[in-house]
């Protein structure tokens, strides 16, 4: 099982503009839940898919929302798992508050998830989901790895979380509770090489005991996972997820920026295992501001397929030919959210990560001349 598609319209970042003469840009019909309009939309891979962008163009909103329409596939007991799309931004949001910064309240706001044969859309709006009874039965198994580090303040956060709503969004709380889940018994063979190779970066393997995570060296020393460099824990906890099973044939998993905290030597090694997970038929989201970190899957990745990049950015809205763009009340144009995709990062024009390398490169090229 793999996401084909996302589609979204007047969420978070992706807004569209108000048209000339105030024209809708979209219709909705409430009763079948279709939409005509002019969505932002991306296509995806089955391997590694890697977002790319500046800041605030919505590289882990998408993560979110992959991640919320794969939890809503599992047939639940759990009510929790089936959290809204606020859920996963802070527990002290509703769904409205994800539409409080574009202009029009009775535009249609939604977001659409695809395998290429179903469909699980959320009105945001209408507060309405489509399609739902045939998305219910996919049971799309994922994990989601935030940006921040959460298993040094694991102890007593669940039951702490549980009776008082703690400020965290619900990526942090679902990680705490997949790394504590029991080991599963026995892993395949190529998962125990991966498991091997991380615990040579840790010098050890982790285990979870009273709900505070610890790594077990090599010398038999019990290190308090918060004494661990947080490159270190990020490692340790991918460890731990796959020693828990959680990552096997047909599992997404979506991860927000691998190389925050990590040190560069690292990063030909988290490419290498998530080049191996993905031929182990798991697809993979990474969003990511590393250019390092991008380059690396290109250069090691076995076929060119196995690798799509997405680059996300900001643009006038007249870069679409059949709309006008919107002039905001500071004079300057409105901006809105595009995407394109390609197989190599130096064919995503306009790419931010791209340019400020070449930046660097120029400016220590000059520095080198002047010197």
């Amino acid at each position: 099982m793999s996401i084909k598609s996302i589609e979204v319209l007047n969420v978070m970042a992706f807004q569209r503009q108000w048209r000339k003469n105030n024209e809708d840009c979209n219709t909705f019909d409430v009763k079948s839940g279709d939409t005509s309009s002019d969505s932002f939309r991306l296509d995806f891979c089955d391997g590694i898919n890697i977002l790319l962008g500046e800041n605030g163009v919505g590289k882990t909103t998408l993560l979110k929302m992959i991640y919320a329409a794969t939890q809503w596939s599992i047939p639940q007991t759990d009510a929790g798992k089936t959290k809204r799309l606020a859920d996963f931004f802070s527990s002290n949001l509703s769904d409205t508050d994800l539409l409080k910064n574009y202009g029009r309240k009775e535009e249609h706001a939604y977001y659409e998830v695809s395998d290429g044969e179903h469909s699980f859309k959320n009105s945001l709006s209408h507060k309405g989901i489509f399609n739902y009874d045939q998305w219910l039965r996919l049971n799309i198994q994922s994990v989601y790895i935030p940006t921040m580090e959460m298993l040094s303040h694991s102890k007593g956060f669940l039951a702490l979380d549980k009776k008082f709503k703690l400020p965290f969004d619900g990526t942090q709380v679902d990680i705490i509770v997949n790394a504590s889940l029991p080991e599963a018994r026995e892993l395949p063979e190529f998962m125990e090489r991966i498991l091997e190779k991380i615990s040579k970066a840790i010098d050890g393997t982790v285990v979870v005991e009273d709900d505070t995570f610890y790594v077990i060296k090599t010398d038999g020393r019990k290190v308090d996972f918060s004494l661990e460099a947080e490159g270190l824990r990020k490692l340790g906890l991918l460890w731990k997820l796959i020693r828990n099973g959680l990552l096997e044939r047909g599992t997404i998993l979506l991860w927000d920026e691998p190389e925050a905290n990590l040190n560069p030597e690292l990063f030909p090694l988290v490419v290498d295992i998530l080049l191996e997970l993905e031929e182990a038929g798991i697809q993979i989201f990474v969003a990511t501001h590393s250019y390092n970190l991008a380059k690396y899957f290109e250069i090691r990745r076995k076929r060119e397929e196995q690798v799509l990049y997405h680059n996300l950015y900001r643009a006038p809205a007249d870069m679409a030919p059949e709309y006008e763009p919107f002039k905001t009340a500071d004079n300057g144009y409105g901006l809105e959210i595009y995407g394109r995709s390609a197989k190599y990062l130096s064919m995503l024009k306009g790419n931010k990560i791209v340019a400020a390398d070449d930046s660097l490169l120029e400016e220590a090229i000059e520095k080198k001349m002047f010197d």
